[in-house]
């Protein structure tokens, strides 16, 4: 009797590790581009995932058309403060910031990647990744060993993906939040209004983010003071009264920001979003970062699907890189500028934001997507500033 054959693993185009802003749209993209398209999610979805859930201007421009999603709120109202003093309430031109949970965003885009003929499967993680020739294989926590010709990690800022990848960071970030649930009083104190307060530590500050009966609020800075942070974290939710109600969720996450010229591709392998370290120094704002990187990379990979053989899917790899580094690359190096000087001087930054009407009218036109942060760095005014700072002495938070 002959001995049973080996059953043949199916070989997917695209597997997509991650489904969060990143990895579901670069699933969608994919799918949409003709790929039979894998999504793995290692949570139970809809998962909880620590972020402010404040959507701008090039968020919302980056999203499905017609995705179904709960706003909150819209902050119409922006109020400054330096570590709790000099106070200042600005308006916005053209509200723009969507209050949103990452929970129902992710969940949105997921149902969106699914629309498009991604199939999804949640409660999986990658354990393992290798490739060998025109093939990537994958092993997960389930015990499967999956096959695909092209693998797009977004795994957030722990990828396992983004290991194997080699991606290197300049910049890592502790943040800690909470989600306060407020009475009709409170909520209606801050209905339409967001704070953002620099904080006491190098680089560092608050936010309050208000949507309906809940206020999202939390503290970051740079990673190696733990200590320090959560005491900044405390005093922030006393002072603003949100320390008392016990929080829904009570959480941390580090950001990574990329090294310039740190990869984003090996081999067939590519990373995007947080896996890839795409975040902004300042704001530390991923989403819309996310967002574009993972439209990029399903475009990518579905060309890499086609690539006629290694030379051109090196080239097809290098590409993305490139587009990345033009699109958004060059939006880091200024973020990355600017943090320099808030670091610096956080005082002058607050100065110019709240007393110089043309340094808010810049930063509400990058918020409703209008300008970029780069658009900012380069124009006479932050210049100005820049060059100003570079001659005051390192001022207190």
């Amino acid at each position: 009797m002959p001995p049973p054959s080996t059953p043949t693993l199916r070989t997917w185009d695209v597997i997509v590790v991650g489904a969060g802003p990143a990895g579901a749209t670069a699933a969608r993209v994919a799918a949409e581009n003709g790929c039979a398209t894998l999504l793995l999610e290692r949570a139970a979805i809809p998962r909880y995932k620590t972020c402010g859930g404040g959507l701008i201007g090039a968020s919302l421009a980056a999203l499905p058309p017609a995705l179904p999603l709960n706003i909150y709120d819209t902050a119409r109202q922006f109020t400054f403060s330096l570590n709790g003093r000099r106070e200042r309430t600005l308006v916005s031109g053209s509200p723009t910031i969507a209050m949103v949970y990452r929970s129902e965003l992710d969940a949105a885009l997921a149902e969106a990647a699914a629309a498009a003929g991604t199939e999804v499967r949640d409660s999986t993680a990658l354990t393992t990744l290798q490739q060998q020739g025109h093939t990537v294989t994958v092993k997960t926590n389930r015990g499967d060993t999956l096959r695909a010709r092209v693998v797009v990690g977004a795994d957030g800022s722990a990828s396992r993906v983004a290991r194997y990848v080699g991606v290197q960071c300049a910049q890592v970030d502790l943040a800690l939040e909470a989600e306060v649930p407020v009475d009709a009083r409170t909520a209606d104190r801050w209905r339409g209004r967001l704070l953002m307060e620099w904080g006491p530590l190098p680089g560092s500050f608050g936010w309050v983010f208000p949507k309906g009966d809940v206020c999202t609020a939390g503290v970051v800075a740079a990673r190696g003071e733990p200590a320090a942070l959560r005491a900044y974290k405390d005093d922030f939710l006393k002072r603003h009264g949100l320390l008392g109600p016990r929080p829904l969720h009570d959480t941390g996450h580090l950001t990574r920001c990329r090294h310039p010229g740190s990869p984003l591709a090996r081999g067939r392998v590519l990373v995007a979003g947080d896996a890839a370290a795409l975040v902004d120094h300042w704001s530390r704002e991923g989403i819309s970062y996310a967002l574009r990187s993972g439209d990029l990379a399903g475009h990518a990979a579905a060309l890499l699907v086609t690539a006629a053989d290694e030379t051109e899917a090196h080239a097809t790899a290098d590409h993305y890189t490139q587009q990345v580094d033009d699109a958004l690359g060059v939006e880091m190096r200024a973020s990355g500028a600017l943090m320099n000087l808030f670091t610096r001087n956080p005082g002058l930054v607050h100065t110019a934001l709240t007393r110089l009407p043309p340094a808010w009218r810049r930063l509400d036109a990058y918020i409703a997507g209008r300008t970029s942060v780069a658009g900012i760095m380069t124009t006479p005014f932050a210049r100005t500033v820049t060059a100003l700072a570079t001659r005051l002495p390192r001022g207190p938070a």
